[in-house]
């Protein structure tokens, strides 16, 4: 038990890496064992990921489960991993989110070996960004995750995947290299990636870096890197083009990682690294940081608006959503201390988790009916809540939990960002809502299209008959139901985790 408890965030992290490897040796052609070893190697983090919230104590400021050894000596880089409140939400989606994307998975028949592989690998290293309390750490887990996700879109994507997948790792992997110079100033300057060290030297540094700029122009400058890496990742407009082509292309499960848990890197950055390391930086810059998370927030929804692809649609609504999480980092931003950068700064990270649930969700029942009837062309559709009435009941209670119904867990977070960003950005905040609006547009455009109006004849006979929802589809999406339901009404179960954090943050 004891080891249980000093190596917990190692096991949770390193499980589902170690599981891939172990699939390497299952016989290739034992397909239902390979979906079942990855099923359960992905529930033991998530069982660990339990027992880590149970033994977790919000009332503790800064890093709990700590481990820290010597990884890379001759630079001082440390393998040092740890959560607080902020990082334990986002473990805890990731390994909620894989094994019901693997679940979802299960109709997968071609390569299903590496397919599984591929996401235990791809969860190492989302969970490892998370935790990394090390800045050459942190920048290994995010590339990391990258290799996997291509790769995944690259073989099990639809048509156009070449085009989606290179396009995603170019676009990432340019956002990442001013992230990594800017690592490397930092590294080379205090001779340690130690975060917790650097945040303490940093913000106060005032000595010459590079000869011939001021110390004010340097730290501009490596904002800079750093968000705009973050930026890409969110993403933000208009750094938001390869996301709508990757999700499409993605393969069902691959789009439910994506917009559950890889779009939450980028915002998690802001939080974990930018706010901390450069809080004058934030405050100058809030202004510039909302003007794109209000682009994000408005030409996502009109954009979502416009599409007559449904997972299209869907996919656009992602950049809608997640302009609010950094519209809430650039309020927290500029007025780091107050009671509305508090308020701000916790709706940001609800909405990380409350969107990684709703956009899983929503993408996860794109998938059923697209595997049912082979097109996401929304005037393919129509009139289908007669022949699907249990899928249908399920696509609205998900439309409605991602457009901010009141008693679902969008609204909460939703709200709590334009509480706190309205007394400190309030004219960036009041064009948000013009997003907001179309959100409600574009959320029932989907509905209508798909489930009302005058039945579409070809889906209701013959071999083109539509068929119910099955169990299994029924046990992936019904846990992020209950969360939606449960948060909706009852968000302290999180929200003191992820206040305490917050208030510590600052």
């Amino acid at each position: 038990m004891e080891f249980l408890n000093t190596h917990l965030l190692s096991l949770i992290l390193f499980l589902p890496a170690v599981s891939a490897l172990i699939m390497l040796f299952l016989p290739g052609s034992e397909v239902r064992l390979q979906r079942w070893f990855a099923l359960a190697a992905s529930l033991i983090p998530f069982i660990l990921t339990l027992v880590l919230w149970n033994n977790f104590d919000p009332n503790v400021t800064g890093f709990q489960f700590e481990e820290k050894y010597i990884w890379y000596e001759a630079i001082n880089s440390s393998f040092h991993i740890g959560v607080d409140g902020i990082s334990l939400s986002m473990i805890l989606l990731t390994t909620l989110l894989t094994p019901l994307a693997i679940l979802a998975s299960f109709s997968v028949t071609d390569r299903v070996k590496p397919y599984m592989m591929l996401f235990l690998f791809l969860e190492t290293g989302m969970l490892g960004v998370f935790m990394a309390i090390d800045l050459l750490i942190f920048f290994v887990f995010w590339e990391i995750g990258l290799v996997p996700m291509y790769f995944l879109i690259n073989q099990w994507g639809s048509a156009n995947r070449n085009y989606a997948s290179l396009k995603f790792m170019i676009y990432t992997m340019g956002g990442s290299l001013g992230l990594l110079l800017a690592v490397q100033l930092l590294g080379v300057l205090f001779q340690t990636y130690d975060l917790q060290v650097i945040i303490a030297s940093w913000t106060t540094y005032t000595q010459p870096i590079i000869p011939g700029l001021s110390t004010e122009t340097v730290k501009t400058i490596a904002f800079w890197a750093f968000a705009i890496a973050f930026a890409v990742k969110v993403p933000v407009w208009p750094f938001h083009t390869w996301l709508p082509d990757a999700h499409t292309e993605a393969p069902t499960a691959g789009s439910m990682i994506l917009a559950g848990v890889l779009l939450k890197l980028g915002a998690y950055g802001f939080i974990r690294l930018v706010l901390p390391l450069y809080p004058v930086e934030s405050k100058i810059f809030a202004g510039a940081l909302a003007v794109l998370a209000v682009g994000a927030i408005v030409f996502g929804a009109f954009g979502s608006f416009g599409q007559t692809d449904f997972k299209r649609l869907v996919a656009y609504s992602s950049v809608n959503h997640m302009g609010f999480v950094v519209l809430g980092i650039a309020a927290a931003g500029l007025a780091a201390g107050t009671a509305d950068a508090q308020i701000a700064m916790s709706g940001a990270v609800l909405q990380m988790f409350n969107h990684g649930l709703s956009a899983a969700g929503m993408f996860f029942l794109v998938g059923v009916i697209y595997e049912r009837t082979h097109t996401r062309n929304l005037d393919d559709f129509g009139g289908l809540f007669p022949l699907v009435p249990v899928y249908g009941g399920i696509l609205i209670f998900t439309s409605m939990a991602s457009l901010g119904l009141p008693g679902l867990n969008g609204f909460v977070s939703e709200f709590m960002i334009v509480r706190g960003s309205y007394p400190v950005l309030t004219i960036y905040t009041v064009i948000s809502m013009l997003g907001l609006l179309f959100t409600g547009a574009y959320i029932l455009k989907g509905i209508k299209k798909v489930l009302h109006g005058p039945l579409n004849e070809h889906w209701a006979h013959g071999e083109h008959k539509l068929t119910e929802i099955n169990l299994r589809e029924i046990l992936v999406i019904a846990p992020l139901m209950v969360l939606m339901l449960v948060t909706g009404i009852w968000p302290a179960w999180i929200l003191e985790v992820i206040n305490k954090a917050v208030t510590a943050l600052f």
